[in-house]
């Protein structure tokens, strides 16, 4: 895959600040004997502390920032998110749990990743509009300006409702609720990965002619395993030249999350494949991607920490590891089917039913188009999906009632 864009010059400051980063990686790759896994090079670009894009200060969601998420644009995609969440707490009440208070469930949310705040607050609106808000909202953040744009967002969209978030630094144990992770699985860092013949290469990164350059080597044991894995999948060989990714770190995330879940759902959502999908012969340059000011492209080593980096989402992967984290697969469908099955029609039906009640036409109209961004396949739709892993709960989850597609996977 290939995608030449214009990018946007970078200020001054920008340009100081990749170039600190880019030197604190060529250290890196100097400690290393000089070459880097693409999986290190992608972690740092990312998460290096004080430098990288998500650990820097920088604007990263909105129409201001690089990129826009689901509940970013439309409250639909969250007040969607809290029905699901509802009926996950009526089931866990079911099972044996009191309300603490009044209008209260004694389940909590926790949600990895908040982004800008949007989803927390819209979810915290809707549920308080069905009597059913959580005892308590957690949120897993690793930046600090996050952080802070986090809790500004809640206390002007939800106030009456700020009390009831909590910032954590690490997965709380035996949580009992609902985790959310929503486009959090795409900023794992992956190896990357080249078939040369019959052999397989690592790619990484090293330092040439005084810039960052891409550099491959022989895969190491771990990574041909998980490559010969893949084909063994598949049922066939990967074609030589064939390039894409593979997620690692995975597993451990998700034994971390099946470690802290002790009873009910979580979700995740974000854009990927099954595996027979994703790793199509034809699909021989992978799925990376970056973004950087509402535009996307393919080359990881420029804006070094102020860009985000992605790949989609191998769906298998994620069912398998939950197996092995003790976790059941309670669904998976694409984002469409989600939204639809938690009520998505009902939140449009008031304003095409009664016009001019509550409404203005533009309005309606603007909510329409937002509903046509989220489920039009041609959108986020169907590269969206969404699965759902269970810990001591069997309860069907209407959101993949009305399609499944766990049979995929």
């Amino acid at each position: 895959m290939s995608i030449p864009m214009a990018l946007p010059a970078l200020s001054a400051q920008e340009q100081e600040h990749s170039e600190r980063l880019v030197e604190r990686i060529r250290a890196e790759i100097d400690r290393c004997q000089g070459w880097i896994s693409f999986e290190r090079f992608m972690e740092m670009a990312l998460y290096e502390p004080g430098l990288g894009y998500y650990s820097a200060g920088a604007v990263k969601l909105g129409a201001g920032g690089d990129f826009i998420t689901a509940p970013e644009i439309s409250p639909l995609f969250s007040r969607c998110l809290a029905n699901q969440c509802a009926q996950i707490f009526e089931h866990l009440a079911a099972d044996g749990a009191s309300p603490t208070r009044s209008g209260s469930a004694s389940a909590g949310i926790l949600e990895l990743g908040a982004g800008s705040g949007v989803m927390a607050a819209d979810i915290l609106l809707e549920l308080a509009a069905l009597d059913r808000l959580p005892e308590h909202y957690d949120i897993l953040e690793v930046s600090a300006d996050l952080r802070e744009r986090q809790q500004a967002t809640l206390a002007q969209r939800a106030p009456a409702q700020l009390s009831r978030v909590r910032w954590l630094d690490r997965l709380p144990q035996g949580f009992r609720g609902v985790v959310l992770a929503n486009e959090v699985l795409d900023a794992l860092p992956v190896q990357r990965f080249r078939i040369r013949g019959e052999q397989v290469y690592a790619l990484g990164v090293t330092w040439q002619l005084g810039r960052l350059d891409g550099s491959e080597v022989p895969a190491d044991a771990a990574l041909e395993t998980a490559v010969r894995g893949i084909e063994a999948a598949v049922g066939e060989r990967l074609p030589d030249g064939y390039c894409s990714e593979i997620n690692l770190r995975l597993g451990p995330w998700i034994a971390g999350l099946g470690g802290a879940l002790r009873e009910g759902v979580a979700l995740c959502i974000d854009y990927g494949l099954p595996r027979r999908q994703f790793y199509r012969p034809e699909r021989s340059e992978g799925t990376l991607l970056c973004h950087f000011r509402q535009r996307y492209h393919d080359d990881p080593l420029v804006h070094v920490g102020l860009q985000d980096i992605g790949a989609w989402v191998d769906f298998t992967a994620v069912a398998e590891a939950a197996g092995e984290a003790g976790l059941e697969l309670a669904g998976f469908t694409t984002q469409a089917h989600f939204l639809i099955g938690n009520g998505l029609e009902r939140f449009l039906a008031p304003y095409g039913k009664h016009p001019g009640e509550g409404e203005d036409l533009a309005a309606r109209v603007q909510l329409s188009r937002q509903a046509m961004v989220l489920t039009l396949p041609g959108e986020m739709g169907e590269r969206f999906k969404a699965i759902a892993l269970a810990a001591n709960f069997s309860a069907p989850l209407q959101g993949f009632q009305v399609r499944d597609l766990s049979g995929s996977l």
